[in-house]
């Protein structure tokens, strides 16, 4: 079992800079990647970016240069740092990871960007 609380959420405006924590706990001790999804209105949930226990990352196209992972493996937290948010990055971010063949997610924070 593993357990995800996603923090950080708000209402900005374009431009404007977010910090969202992921905090793990659990069986978390054989995660290797976590990940940072996104549902905006309409749309199916999207992966945003994602990291590997020893740092490696991966960015969705349309977030490259403007966000950032990162994790602490001795805090068991995981962050993004997302830069020059547009108003189409406006959704609910879940952090996320796969365990023993098992998808677990956060409850979702809201994210909302206004133009």
């Amino acid at each position: 079992q593993v357990q995800l609380v996603e923090s950080g959420g708000g209402l900005v405006q374009a431009g404007e800079s977010l910090r969202l924590s992921c905090a793990a706990s659990g069986s978390i001790f054989s995660i290797n990647v976590m990940g940072w999804y996104r549902r905006a209105p309409g749309k199916q949930r999207e992966l945003v970016a994602a990291i590997t226990k020893g740092g490696s990352t991966n960015y969705a196209d349309s977030v490259k240069g403007r966000f950032t992972i990162s994790r602490d493996n001795a805090k068991n937290m995981v962050y993004l740092q997302m830069n020059s948010l547009k108003p189409e990055d406006t959704a609910v971010y879940y952090c996320g990871t796969r365990l023993y063949g098992l998808n677990y997610w956060g409850q979702g924070t809201q994210v909302t960007v206004s133009s």
